[in-house]
């Protein structure tokens, strides 16, 4: 490896990993020093059982992906974590007050009434430019106060802020990922007004700081547990993962859109800009911080977890599943069912998500899809459709000319999924890289240092250079009727 290594902290919602860069001028190395899963914990509250991140343990693991970061490298400059959005602890004195929720608990319907009887919807879109989902950190916080913890709390602060604060002391809140609380204005300053209107306590959060600020060396008892040396500082990166991924995303933001895809999939366009107008608010698009001050113009859909939870289900049933295996076969499997609706509520939480499947067929009197090929077989054509949805709306809502898509994360490594997406949208698809966003946290993180330089655009020609694309050609004769290649649109705003 060169001389100076860097090392991405990034926190999935259903697995975490820790990864290291080694950058050069002209060329990107990363390896994987450490794999983990984020598994929810379930615990009784005394009314409920109730769904939550168990941090501690996760700090843990990072903690020992860090220390063998430590001791492969031989000199290891910063870290910067990244993770999923919204979920947030609290704090008093400077300690835990209980396991943070997770985004799927329950509680969550109850704060979206309390948050719109307080502010009406249209209202709230046009200060911070937010799609709804019922788990966007405003609702949950709505939701908190009904009980006692947040009375009690001094601090509350966002997934990736809390590993910083553990690992450094310091207290901040990174700007990518406060942009997807609700609780900032469009020009990613904190709205105090929105929070005096909602009842939150004053000052809850931490002062924003942008993506690449110093936040110091670690703790040194930590340090020397860890085997750090004195010279290793953390810094933070674009937090929120997608943020992290679309800064690493090898496009010409003027002609091209992305889909971020993982447990969930992210469908857009980058903005010098936001977009306020009430179809984007209708369409459900939403408007967030990315790197350097662009715009995630961008629509959440049901990405991986659709199949990964069909997976785990066929595992339970006592079928050793391998993905691999059942995508060769699914794609031999002739496309004759209709795509089901991906966005239905019963698909959001964990359970079994093959009968809920064939359960959204047979209620409509479909042909439901029975063998296990073709169960996969229709989760991809369905992601298919909703991701071409996702892509051209995107180009409608805001004027990007989209002539190709690129496909990051997990999902492109999914060929049949790229392939199908091309077919639907008459557009060439290129995938790649798998890991984005522990390459664009490991750039934002080594441009603070000075070990690269230039903006999006230098990073992007140089995460192009190391890590090629794969190419996906629409097949003509599979394009589906109505299903015409993206062209530019007039912009509503």
């Amino acid at each position: 490896m060169s001389s100076a290594q860097f090392a991405a902290v990034d926190l999935g919602a259903t697995s975490g990993r820790v990864m290291l860069a080694d950058i050069s001028r002209h060329h990107i190395e990363l390896a994987q020093v450490r794999r983990f899963p984020n598994d929810p914990v379930y615990l009784w509250n005394g009314r409920r059982t109730a769904m939550h991140w168990d941090v501690p343990a996760l700090f843990q693991q990072v903690c020992g992906g860090l220390r063998e970061a430590a001791r492969v490298s031989g000199n290891l400059v910063a870290v910067a974590v990244d993770s999923w959005a919204v979920d947030y602890a609290l704090l008093r004195d400077g300690a835990l007050l209980g396991l943070p929720y997770h985004y799927r608990d329950a509680r969550c319907q109850t704060g979206v009434d309390d948050v719109h009887a307080r502010i009406d919807p249209q209202d709230l879109y046009q200060r911070n430019g937010l799609q709804f989902l019922p788990f966007t950190t405003l609702y949950q916080l709505a939701a908190e106060r009904r009980g006692d913890l947040l009375t009690l709390a001094e601090r509350a602060l966002l997934i990736p802020d809390l590993i910083g604060y553990w690992l450094t002391g310091r207290e901040v809140t990174e700007r990518t990922n406060a942009s997807t609380t609700g609780l900032l204005h469009t020009d990613g300053s904190w709205d105090d007004d929105l929070c005096e209107v909602l009842d939150l306590p004053p000052g809850l959060f931490p002062a924003l700081v942008d993506p690449g600020t110093p936040l110091g060396p670690v703790l040194p008892d930590l340090a020397d547990s860890l085997g750090f040396s004195s010279g290793t500082s953390v810094t933070t990166t674009a937090s929120h993962d997608t943020a992290s991924a679309v800064a690493a995303v090898p496009m010409d933001p003027s002609s091209a859109a992305y889909i971020s895809c993982g447990t969930w999939a992210l469908v857009g366009v980058e903005l010098p800009g936001p977009v306020l107008g009430e179809a984007g608010r209708d369409a459900n698009f939403t408007n967030e911080v990315g790197a350097d001050g662009r715009i995630r113009y961008l629509h959440n859909v049901m990405g991986l977890w659709l199949l990964s939870e069909t997976l785990r289900q066929f595992e339970r049933d006592g079928y050793r599943a391998d993905l691999s295996e059942l995508l060769a076969q699914a794609a031999e499997v002739p496309s004759r069912f209709d795509v089901f609706d991906t966005t239905d509520a019963r698909f959001a939480a964990s359970g079994d998500m093959p009968a809920r499947i064939r359960q959204w067929y047979d209620e409509r009197g479909l042909r439901v899809p029975v063998a296990r090929p073709e169960l996969v077989r229709v989760i991809v054509e369905s992601l298919a459709v909703a991701f071409a949805d996702g892509v051209r709306q995107a180009a409608e809502l805001s004027g990007v000319p989209v002539r190709t898509v690129h496909i990051v994360g997990g999902g492109s490594q999914n060929r049949l999924l790229c392939q199908l997406t091309a077919d639907r949208l008459g557009l060439p698809v290129l995938a790649g890289p798998v890991e984005a966003t522990a390459i664009g946290n490991v750039l934002v993180t080594a441009r603070a240092h000075d070990a690269v330089c230039g903006g999006l655009e230098e990073l992007r020609r140089k995460v192009a250079t190391s890590f090629p694309a794969q190419r996906y050609v629409p097949r003509a004769s599979r394009i589906s009727v109505g299903f015409a290649p993206v062209g530019a649109r007039k912009v509503v705003r």
